[in-house]
């Protein structure tokens, strides 16, 4: 079954880091660039971070540069996104999205940033 699945969500007090993961199912997914995008409440969905099939080339949010780093391993089907020195204005629903011969996206998963 064709599915990207995020992981590793949860509550965090601000300034402390998170880790979340997006496993993919079922495609190629060396072939696929893939970004995170989150949405707050109340706001609309907006991209996060993003980074090229190989890996070679990542680009960020101005609001999370220097705090939010885009990785990816190919050989485990997994894009992932370490969040540093997190803050109360980055608590959303955190999407993983793939984008190459098709656009897919997960279910997401909350990240809460409070004391």
């Amino acid at each position: 079954q064709v599915q990207l699945v995020e992981s590793g969500g949860g509550l965090v007090q601000p300034g402390g880091s998170l880790r979340l993961s997006c496993a993919a199912s079922a495609i190629t997914f060396s072939r696929y660039a893939m970004s995170w995008y989150r949405q707050a409440p109340g706001k609309e969905r907006e991209l996060v971070a993003a980074i090229t099939s190989t890996g070679g080339s990542t680009n960020y949010a101005d609001s999370v540069k220097g705090r939010f780093t885009i990785s990816r391993d190919n050989d485990k089907n997994t894009v992932y996104l370490q969040m540093n020195s997190l803050k109360p204005e980055d608590t959303a629903v955190y999407y993983c999205r793939g984008m190459w011969l098709m656009e897919l996206w997960g279910k997401g998963t909350l990240v809460t940033v409070s004391s």
